[in-house]
This record gives C-alpha cells, structure tokens and sequence, in this order.
C-alpha cells in the first residue's frame, strides 16, 4: 500500500461479535479478515505509518440495538467477550484506539457520531489526531464494508484525506443482498 509517516492504517471494528461466527452480528467470512490485516499492520508499523483500531463499544440499552427500537441486534457491548478484538487480530500498544457508540449513538464512521433520534453529529477526534501527526492519507479494512468501512471511507475524505479500502480485508454484512436481476 505505500506507507510512509503521512499514511494511516485505520482497522475498523474487527471483534468478536463481527468476525467470530457466534458472534451476535457475525459478518460472514469476517474472520478470514484479521491474517490480511494482520500483514498490512506489519508493514504499516515497519513504515512508521499510524496505525489505528476502532470498536464498537456499546451500552447495554442504545436506540441502536433492536430491543430498543433500533435496526440492530445487541452487539458489542462494552466488557463483553462480544466487544474484545478478535483473538486472531495482530493489535499493537502504540495505535491509536476509537471506541464508537459509547453514549449509545450510531457510531458507524471512525471519524463522527451521531445520535440515532436527532441525528445529530459529533466528532470522535480522529481526524484532528490524525493531522496533528502530518497523515495525509488512510488506508481502511475491517468490519463491515457497507457499513462501518464505508462511512469510515466517506468521513475521511470529507475531512480532506485520501481514502483506499482494502477489499480483500474486508467483509459486508449484506442486510439486503444483492440478488440477481429478474428475480
């Protein structure tokens, strides 16, 4: 991917209620993520990019869940097994960490909040961190893409950085799956 000092890794919400398949919101195939994203952590830490790491990190009660009137089923709820990293996740001390959802909003990009009954927007601050380190561009994998990878993708180029994806290191929820034409 290129890293250098101006370049992020950002790793969206690989944990285990998303990569492992008793997780509460298993992401198929989500735990063929972490060896890809494993190398990337590797050669961004050997570059001396930034390296960061985001989690869901829930209340028990939220308007995002479901019991509460949200589209979601519980997950990832903070001190649980279903919010830790994934085992199989190379996770180093000197990253940055993003915890989203922690007052209950939707926290689908690493970048912003929003408040699932306003929808009212706040920062999580990575974009401010990341430009007081001189990072100029990301690199984004994770879980999932039609959701949190992809807002991630769409904030960071909102606040001015180049965004890559890694479609290889990354996985869909597909809520609603494609299907074929005519059917």
């Amino acid at each position: 991917m290129g890293y250098d000092p101006a370049a992020a890794l950002l790793v969206v919400d690989v944990q285990n209620d998303f990569a492992d398949r008793t997780g509460s919101l298993y992401v198929a195939g989500g735990e063929e993520v972490a060896e890809l994203i494993n190398q990337q952590v590797a050669s961004a830490q050997d570059a001396g990019a930034v390296i960061v790491y985001t989690q869901d990190w829930h209340p028990r009660s939220t308007p995002h869940f479901a019991k509460d009137g949200g589209m979601w089923p519980v997950h990832c709820v903070a001190d649980t097994w279903g919010a830790e990293f994934y085992p199989d996740l190379v996770v180093v001390d000197n990253a940055i960490r993003i915890r989203k959802g922690v007052g209950g909003e939707d926290g689908y990009s690493a970048f912003n909040l929003r408040d699932p009954e306003s929808a009212e927007q706040s920062t999580t601050g990575l974009a401010d961190s990341l430009r007081s380190r001189g990072v100029e561009r990301v690199v984004i994998a994770g879980l999932a893409l039609d959701y949190c990878v992809k807002e991630t993708a769409v904030d960071a180029i909102s606040e001015g950085l180049t965004a890559t994806v890694i479609a290889d290191a990354t996985r869909a929820v597909n809520l609603r799956p494609v299907t074929e034409p005519g059917r």
